[in-house]
């Protein structure tokens, strides 16, 4: 063959690709040849052999034939081409960290393959799934209730990110696994539904909400200490919380609302919450509420 022309066995030489690539991609159109030998043959001249090189180089790019001619006839951009790539190869980098999360927890969880499909489903489902579940969680919980401090309520718990981490920690894949399981709890969602409900009539809670710090810095220890709420310790502790001289009706509408607040699946979701938007959760409330109230009821 000549100088300025090559058979495609030539080329294979050539470029070091299979013949059966070359003759494929010259089946499809996107190697044109530039002409025929009388037996037949096609033939390949400098500017297609060129050619070649780009439409292997966008292959091993991962862009697929139709792109690749639209490229070569000028009919797309390698800029714009570029980009849309690099937008679709994010995503599925997005996708290939979600599934070594998901792994490495079943790993450390030693998962059995029934919590293995949930954990995937969970892990990689789209942002506008992850945040329709959590809203029509909401949405029940809160049906009718329009006060403004339960509306604020509500906004916050709907206050998931967008899109899980490109590399979420195993501790923010096992918080969204936890969490899909927990809003799908009846249990949870009629709790939560009955203190929206009592907080929209109960006019202590504002009482109890101003007390809650001192809960926290003196009932807080006696949990961690292990005094037993019924205890003489614990009427001291008491004292340091709860005026001695309050009223039995306030006494009895702030043991009340305690019980109200003292759900620990309620607790649970706010810590799952924390944890998947990549905070660090807050000391739990929920065990020192309850101690409060049963030394209330032990003294009081």
């Amino acid at each position: 063959m000549t100088d300025d022309l090559h058979t495609i066995g030539e080329l294979a030489q050539r470029t070091g690709l299979p013949v059966r690539t070359i003759r494929f991609w010259s089946d499809t159109g996107v190697l044109t040849p530039a002409t025929r030998s009388p037996a037949g043959y096609r033939l390949y001249d400098a500017a297609a052999a060129s050619r070649l090189d780009l439409i292997r180089t966008l292959r091993e790019l991962g862009l697929g034939l139709e792109t690749v001619r639209q490229i070569l006839d000028n009919q797309l951009t390698l800029s714009d081409v570029a980009a849309t790539h690099v937008r679709a190869l994010e995503a599925e980098i997005r996708t290939l960290r979600l599934q070594c999360a998901v792994l490495r927890t079943v790993a450390d969880r030693e998962s059995t393959t029934e919590e293995l499909t949930l954990m995937h489903k969970l892990a990689t489902l789209s942002a506008r799934e992850r945040q329709q579940i959590i809203d029509e969680f909401v949405a029940r919980a809160f049906e009718g209730v329009t006060d403004e401090d339960s509306t604020a309520i509500a906004d916050l718990m709907r206050e998931i990110p967008p899109e899980l981490p490109d590399d979420p920690s195993p501790e923010q894949v096992d918080a969204w696994i936890e969490l899909g399981d927990l809003v799908s709890d009846t249990s949870l969602q009629h709790t939560l539904r009955r203190m929206v409900l009592s907080g929209a009539t109960d006019n202590r809670i504002e009482f109890g909400l101003t007390i809650r710090p001192l809960i926290l810095e003196h009932a807080g220890p006696a949990v961690a200490a292990g005094v037993a709420p019924d205890s003489p310790a614990a009427e001291a502790i008491l004292a340091r919380i709860v005026p001695a001289d309050l009223p039995e009706p306030d006494t009895v509408g702030l043991v009340a609302w305690l019980d109200t607040v003292s759900e620990p699946k309620v607790e649970r979701y706010w810590e799952l919450l924390t944890v998947i938007n990549g905070y660090q959760p807050a000391p739990r409330a929920v065990p020192a509420f309850a101690w409060l109230s049963a030394a209330l009821r032990a003294h009081r």
